[in-house]
């Protein structure tokens, strides 16, 4: 069994723990292994966000059925359904609100922000996604938050994933950019409305999550 002491101690910042910084483009950073050290408790606190909203796979307005499966915690949550994208603070499948956000979200996401160079960051979401192996994430632009000024935290925990970042344009190159368990993606000024998505996942293992990817995306959306 698996325990949480050696891990819940969240008065240290998570930016104390040794990490490489990898400059992707002005704005954007990789920081690698960053949430490593907080994993046990990043998980433990997704199961009880799961357990009160659980994981469902939305509909586009298009009516295509997205292949990873999605949550949400935090003040507003992201949803698509046919009338379209939107940040809503109401949980559509439950009636009720979304779960808090929880402190362990919160503080590693503000500290990756620090690290990448922005200061004040406030999320007031949290996006949760789930992928399983052939699970994939189109290229697309998050432009349905109400203030761009502030950067997106995404932190990948599980098997390996592949993002790609683009430019502006749905057209520019897009670099490949593996990501492991623990690793943090913070894009923002420049690089704040820059076309990503992910590859389709290999087939993998973790030992903490079986052949699963969860990624949390924090951004301001208020």
């Amino acid at each position: 069994m698996m325990t949480m002491d050696l891990f819940d101690d969240l008065d240290a910042p998570a930016w104390a723990i040794e990490s490489r910084l990898e400059q992707l483009a002005p704005g954007a950073v990789v920081l690698r292994g960053f949430a490593t050290a907080n994993a046990i408790t990043l998980l433990a606190d997704l199961n009880r966000v799961i357990a009160d909203a659980p994981f469902r796979h939305m509909v586009t307005p298009g009516g295509f059925r997205m292949s990873a499966a999605m949550t949400n915690c935090g003040a507003l949550g992201w949803v698509t359904d046919r009338t379209g994208y939107r940040y809503d603070a109401i949980d559509p499948e439950t009636g009720r609100d979304w779960p808090p956000m929880p402190e362990s979200f919160l503080r590693v996401a503000q500290d990756a922000a620090v690290r990448a160079g922005f200061e004040d960051f406030e999320p007031d979401a949290c996006l949760i996604n789930r992928y399983e192996p052939a699970t994939r994430l189109s290229l697309h632009q998050d432009r349905n938050e109400r203030d761009f000024t502030a950067p997106i935290v995404s932190v990948s925990l599980g098997i390996p994933a592949v993002f790609l970042f683009g430019g502006l344009n749905r057209a520019d190159k897009s670099r490949r950019v593996p990501l492991a368990h623990g690793d943090v993606v913070v894009w923002g000024g420049p690089a704040r409305l820059r076309y990503h998505g992910v590859l389709p996942l290999k087939e993998a293992s973790h030992a903490m999550l079986g052949r699963q990817r969860i990624n949390l995306t924090l951004r301001r959306a208020g």
